[in-house]
């Protein structure tokens, strides 16, 4: 019997500077932002303003919150994006037919980088792996974008398929689920549960861009799993930029409402992300803590992402199972 090739499985995140300094951050922001995908904006308009005012102020704050939440191994987002890859590897030590890569979107290790890693495995077939589990066109499209930017050059394309969401997959519900009875288990359940997501241009909804709606759809199954009423739970959106209007309700405004408005105890999960970095540990942990904080709230919890738990690592690789079928 004919061996079937050998399938590559490209996991991929967006990516961080390779170390808490302003000119790595420079350089991870330069080309992150010059995106078309992240800032939609005309390149005559935008590219300026980026290489001009924003990359000459914006890094040396960036390096100091980046500072704040480095660890003795690297970037959390980086070490624990190695760690799901280590652990997925280990879970199918047994199929030699399947070679792992990792492949951040900006920075380091590269996508290219990845995709010749596994091009010398001999991988004549390729899942790409986003792993944002709602869809958007700033993430996984734009992680499609390169892909197909380093397989142009190359001379026997892959078999490829890309898992493009997996935000209401039963086994990402239950992770989620779970990784939040746990936190009450140590201190009970606060007052409200507050589910925030990665903010996004609001016209990127009116264009056709799924986002929203999926973030809506995952927040209202994990509260089902939860049984929480409706008035226990909200969807917020984080991380918004510039001047032109976002995804709404916004994340720090309406924790500093809730704070103002005698709210005693606030949960904050933040189920976009599948591992912790600046965005959670730094803006939800630390800054959206103090908004609420200093508005009169009490007591705040941030409830982490779901890193390598074992839910999580196991759904990914029943995901993944699923995805090579007939491979």
């Amino acid at each position: 019997m004919e061996r079937r090739g050998t399938i590559g499985v490209l996991l991929s995140n967006l990516g961080t500077p390779e170390q808490p300094t302003a000119p790595a951050v420079r350089r991870y922001l330069r080309e992150f932002l010059s995106d078309p995908r992240v800032v939609a904006l005309p390149r005559w308009l935008w590219l300026p303003l980026l290489n001009g005012i924003i990359l000459q102020v914006r890094p040396r704050r960036s390096a100091r919150l980046y500072e704040g939440v480095w660890t003795p191994e690297g970037s959390p987002l980086l070490v624990t994006a190695q760690r799901q890859l280590q652990a997925l590897r280990a879970l199918f030590g047994a199929d030699e037919r399947l070679v792992f890569a990792l492949g951040m979107r900006y920075g380091s290790p590269s996508i290219p980088a990845a995709l010749s890693e596994l091009r010398a495995a001999g991988a004549e077939r390729l899942l790409v792996v986003p792993l944002y589990p709602q869809y958007s066109s700033a993430t996984t499209a734009s992680t499609f974008d390169a892909v197909a930017q380093t397989l142009k050059d190359w001379t026997r394309v892959p078999e490829l398929r890309v898992v493009t969401d997996y935000h209401v997959e039963p086994w990402y519900i239950r992770a989620l689920a779970d990784s939040i009875r746990e936190a009450w288990r140590q201190q009970p359940a606060s007052e409200r549960l507050l589910f925030s997501f990665h903010g996004m241009p609001r016209k990127t909804r009116e264009q056709g861009d799924p986002y929203y709606d999926q973030c809506q759809r995952t927040a209202r199954l994990v509260a089902a799993e939860l049984a929480l009423n409706d008035d226990r739970w909200l969807v917020t959106f984080q991380s918004r930029f510039g001047y032109a209007e976002w995804l709404q309700p916004y994340t720090d405004q309406t924790l500093r409402a809730w704070g103002g408005s005698n709210v005693a105890s606030v949960d904050v999960v933040c189920p976009g992300f599948s591992a912790d970095c600046l965005e959670t540990l730094e803006e939800i942990a630390v800054m959206n803590r103090d908004m609420y904080v200093e508005a009169s709230g009490g007591r705040f919890r941030y409830i982490p992402a779901l890193n390598e738990r074992p839910g999580h690592i196991d759904g990914l690789a029943e995901l993944i199972r699923r995805h090579i079928q007939g491979w």
